[in-house]
């Protein structure tokens, strides 16, 4: 098995060797960059496993960065970790919506942080099966070639947002607590906050449009999607 490749997108210099050097001590390679377009450049040349992608980059910030990698189809399927110093509620929103996968605000621990990137590249792997194409409220959502349609027009979804809404789909009328669903979306053994999960549904909503009903909010218990 290969070893994983992490590309470090930050800045803080110091910050950056922290964190290659950590990383490597947990059996990772690591490249890093200290601007969004060299970034970006690594990301397309080398395909690193996972980014971990500061907000604040000089030349192009952490969001273009991640939203361009998003539109470039070497790339859109690659996990992306956003670091900053914002802890807001709209700024966590900000980077799932531009297609982060995960959102870490410093200062972090870095345990946390090496859960929540293991928890990233196993979630990676892709789950294929026979059929794996669901039509429910309009939206279609094919497993094997990892894409959402709604009225036939393509839903840019990170992959933390297509795992989640795919296992919601697949079981329609069923509610889950934000625990079920963070361990499906992320993992069992992340270390994340509940209201996490609050902001990937949020901004599913948000990208579903006329539809962003089909996810219905089950008050003091989760969320499940709408029965046919």
């Amino acid at each position: 098995m290969s070893v994983p490749l992490i590309l470090i997108v930050e800045d803080e210099e110091s910050l950056a060797e922290v964190l290659s050097y950590n990383l490597q001590n947990e059996g990772f390679r690591t490249l890093t960059a200290s601007t969004g377009t060299e970034g970006i450049r690594l990301a397309q040349k080398k395909k690193p496993d996972t980014v971990i992608l500061d907000v604040m980059l000089p030349e192009m910030d952490g969001l273009e960065v991640c939203q361009q990698l998003r539109q470039d189809s070497e790339t859109k399927h690659l996990p992306i970790l956003m670091l900053t110093a914002r802890s807001e509620e709209a700024d966590e929103l900000a980077g799932f919506l531009h297609g982060a996968d995960d959102y870490v605000t410093k200062p972090f621990k870095f345990k946390l942080l090496f859960e929540r990137i293991k928890a990233l590249l196993r979630r990676n792997v892709q789950k294929k099966d026979e059929t794996g194409i669901v039509h429910l409220h309009d939206i279609q959502l094919d497993e094997i070639r990892h894409q959402v349609n709604l009225l036939g027009e393509v839903v840019h979804l990170t992959p933390t947002e297509f795992r989640l809404l795919n296992f919601l789909m697949q079981n329609p009328g069923r509610v889950y607590d934000r625990r079920d669903l963070m361990g499906e979306a992320i993992g069992d053994d992340a270390l994340v906050l509940e209201r996490t999960i609050d902001v990937h549904i949020r901004s599913l909503r948000t990208k579903l449009k006329s539809r962003s009903d089909a996810i219905e909010t089950v008050r003091g218990i989760g969320y499940r999607f709408k029965s046919p």
